[in-house]
């Protein structure tokens, strides 16, 4: 979004794999090291290390008007090293440490509460991580929603076609996959189907949840794994797909119940019915739009799922191709109206 809506981006960071994403690679990052998931120990090291040795990043980033930080982490870093210059800092997601009790809970906590007050900018996905987190911590920059809508180019809204209504009925599971809960629960839900249901899962495990994902999908009746996949494979997976699961219990009652997810916005951009607890971020916002597959719990959800029939998966879709394509959809004004307020930022007191 950044570049498209006409800023230079200069890049530094931790990886997670050997080899880097193409869209990050042929940009030419600066690496800062190595990350991993429940790796909280290794990663603060690393963090403190560049922040007490911040030269290399500070050359990098001479010519950079505004320093722009996606994580607590990079929060950190950035305040090392940004000198007078405007510091926006994006979250996206709200770790448990930072809502905690404990003593790491507590640690964690007054590290960000010593950061929050020097960023001119706060970028979040979710209001919910405002009403809930941001609200009560020692914030004085002012705050701008960008939802994960699916980016687009302009006046170009990818086609709708929406599964055909039928029994067996098609559940993808898509994007970090990371949620043991969440593949019980479809596991048990393909098995107890008999047919009935299958469940399409495509995206990257976490190895730190999965340590061999594939042979796990791969010895459940009515469940295939299609691996990880990209922007341009959307059309055809949701295309597959009448429902998609949007819920997560990672962090259940914590980050997973304030979050707004991709898989919300792409679901509906393709036409795919979002299925979402209704007491949560995901399923208020779906109640405001009047779409998706809303349950309590569960066992509501194995229940009306095992009884689905052709005409209320219809019924389903047909509310879900309803929401305004501006509610799932961004494209190049959202781009360039993102640039601009992270180009004003730095009116600090």
């Amino acid at each position: 979004m950044l570049e498209r809506g006409g800023a230079h981006v200069q890049l530094a960071g931790f990886a997670r794999d050997d080899v880097l994403a193409p869209a990050v690679a042929r940009r030419r990052p600066m690496l800062l090291g190595r990350s991993a998931d429940a790796a909280m120990v290794n990663r603060a090291l690393a963090t403190l290390r560049q922040v007490l040795l911040p030269s290399d990043l500070k050359r990098w980033f001479a010519d950079c008007d505004v320093i722009m930080a996606r994580n607590l982490e990079q929060l950190a870093i950035a305040r090392a090293m940004v000198g007078q210059r405007p510091l926006v800092y994006e979250c996206l997601d709200i770790h448990r440490l930072l809502v905690g009790t404990g003593l790491a809970a507590r640690a964690v906590q007054s590290v960000e509460g010593r950061l929050l007050p020097r960023a001119d900018l706060l970028i979040t996905s979710s209001p919910a991580f405002l009403s809930r987190h941001f609200d009560h911590r020692p914030l004085r920059a002012p705050s701008l929603l960008v939802e994960n809508k699916l980016l687009v180019e302009e006046g170009k809204a990818p086609p709708r076609r929406p599964a055909v209504p039928a029994v067996p009925l098609t559940i993808g599971w898509f994007g970090m996959l990371r949620c043991r809960t969440t593949f019980a629960f479809l596991k048990q839900l393909a098995i107890e189907g008999e047919g009935r249901i299958q469940v399409l899962v495509s995206g990257k495990p976490s190895p730190a949840e999965f340590p061999d994902f594939e042979k796990s999908v791969g010895e459940v009746p009515n469940m295939r794994f299609t691996g990880p996949y990209t922007y341009a494979d959307l059309p055809e997976l949701y295309g597959q797909c009448h429902f998609a699961w949007t819920i997560d219990w990672f962090e259940e009652g914590l980050n997973s119940a304030m979050l707004l997810p991709n898989r919300l916005y792409e679901a509906l951009a393709f036409g795919a019915i979002p299925i979402a607890l209704a007491d949560i971020e995901v399923g208020r916002w779906l109640t405001r739009h009047d779409a998706g597959f809303l349950v309590s719990q569960p066992e509501e959800a194995r229940r009306e799922l095992l009884a689905m029939t052709p005409e209320r998966i219809a019924s389903l879709q047909e509310r879900a191709l309803a929401v305004a394509p501006e509610d799932v959809l961004a494209d190049d004004r959202d781009c360039r109206a993102l640039v601009a307020a992270i180009g004003m930022a730095g009116g600090r007191a």
